[in-house]
């Protein structure tokens, strides 16, 4: 009897638990006691490393609820993401060394030239942007990116075809160009690089887990010299403290989250999750 594919099976118990947990994360947070950082570490990480989506989604809007400055916020997601999204990387490696031993084999192949080549990409862009200009408001500014990414995302999600299995040349030009322009968004937002390249892996139909972890390993490249040349003074340590070992947590429990999710669902609840950020942000 031929066995269903990863994109077929249906919602497993241990994933739609997880999935539950995010509501009482949220609960925890608008609590505002020392656990709650723990939990931001926790939720924030999860989406992070089971979607491609920086942990900043997260972390950003409830650092401007806390009443710090846009470079503070910044710096201190970067930080957390540091411990989150270093962990999802290895995660995410992990499995793909499995996968490519398996009859995924194929499909994962591209992983390791992705991350080499857009990387160093993503670091230059982070050092463009100390040359350009930044937006003048970091909470339209992240409002604004999260809304369209979300409602391009969802309507990459109604795609139900078997993805490709191979990238074409003309897809590494793309992807090159996606990953400045990811690394310059990072630099302001905390947030860019791996959303940006997600949705455009998605849009050419290869493999929504090799998205993800692209997405997250090249995140997690490029949070550290983030966080390395971000402004003197600008990191709330005690934050990152309380919130580093719950984003770990997070982390290891993402990619299970992404493995046990069916391949549209997973595509569903990244971009919903992005849009429902910017929407609350506005």
């Amino acid at each position: 009897m031929p066995t269903r594919t990863p994109a077929t099976l249906p919602l497993k118990p241990k994933a739609l638990l997880m999935l539950l947990m995010l509501p009482l994360l949220a609960v925890g947070i608008l609590v505002g006691t020392e656990s709650a950082y723990l939990l931001l570490g926790i939720g924030g990480a999860l989406i992070a490393n089971s979607t491609g989506a920086g942990g900043g989604v997260l972390f950003i809007p409830v650092f401007q609820r806390l009443a710090l400055s846009p470079e503070a916020a910044v710096a201190t997601s970067f930080a957390i993401q540091c411990f989150g999204m270093t962990t999802g990387a290895l995660a995410w490696w992990r499995y793909a060394r499995l996968q490519r031993r398996q009859e995924a084999a194929l499909s994962w192949q591209p992983l390791p030239k992705l991350v080499l080549l857009l990387t160093p990409i993503s670091w230059l862009g982070l050092a463009l942007a100390h040359q350009l200009t930044p937006p003048a408001s970091l909470e339209h500014s992240f409002a604004l990116f999260s809304i369209l990414l979300g409602s391009a995302l969802l309507a990459l999600a109604r795609q139900v075809k078997v993805a490709a299995t191979a990238l074409q040349p003309w897809h590494w030009p793309l992807l090159m160009v996606t990953a400045l322009i990811g690394g310059v968004i990072t630099a302001w937002l905390s947030v860019g690089v791996g959303e940006l390249l997600v949705l455009l892996l998605i849009a050419l139909r290869i493999d929504v887990r090799v998205a993800v972890a692209c997405g997250v390993m090249v995140s997690a490249a490029t949070v550290w010299p983030g966080m390395l040349f971000s402004p003197p003074g600008s990191i709330a340590w005690p934050v990152v403290y309380l919130a580093g070992p719950g984003a770990i947590l997070g982390a290891w429990l993402a990619r299970r989250l992404a493995s046990a999710l069916p391949a549209l669902a997973l595509k569903r609840f990244f971009a919903a999750w992005i849009l429902l950020t910017g929407l609350l942000t506005l």
